[in-house]
């Protein structure tokens, strides 16, 4: 699988970024295991234009111009950084669901009228969202 970041780009990255512990301490297998789940996490939502090439693997390039994004990359780098740090879609997700937890006499109620977007379109980073948010189509539909 492609990945609109590698390593070495990611590295470069977070060479620029606080709070990359989780990428440092991470084995090279793992961090390409998180680029490649960022990636598809990427793919999933339903951009504007066509793919620059219709055989294409992933999303990006697209339109006129061969080249990905900085954007597009740096989301894949931020959505693989969660991923390595334990965020999980699903389990950010069903956290949405839940309205209120307790243990013992303590709870705590949530309001879940407006759930963040990017959560719910299984995109585990507010950052990469924001970097994704110019390019897709209509932020309600996944493919």
């Amino acid at each position: 699988m492609s990945t609109y970041a590698d390593s070495t780009d990611a590295d470069s990255y977070f060479a620029t970024r606080l709070h990359t512990e989780v990428w440092d301490a991470s084995s090279s297998a793992d961090r390409v295991k998180a680029l490649e789940m960022a990636t598809r996490s990427i793919d999933r939502l339903d951009y504007q234009g066509s793919k620059y090439d219709e055989n294409q693997v992933n999303e990006f390039p697209r339109g006129d111009i061969a080249d990905v994004p900085d954007d597009i990359k740096i989301a894949c780098c931020e959505i693989a950084l969660q991923r390595l740090d334990g965020k999980d879609p699903d389990m950010e997700y069903e956290a949405l669901v839940n309205v209120s937890e307790g243990y013992s006499s303590v709870r705590r109620t949530y309001s879940r009228a407006h759930a963040q977007d990017h959560i719910l379109h299984g995109i585990v980073s507010s950052t990469a969202w924001r970097r994704l948010l110019p390019y897709l189509r209509d932020g309600s539909n996944i493919t």
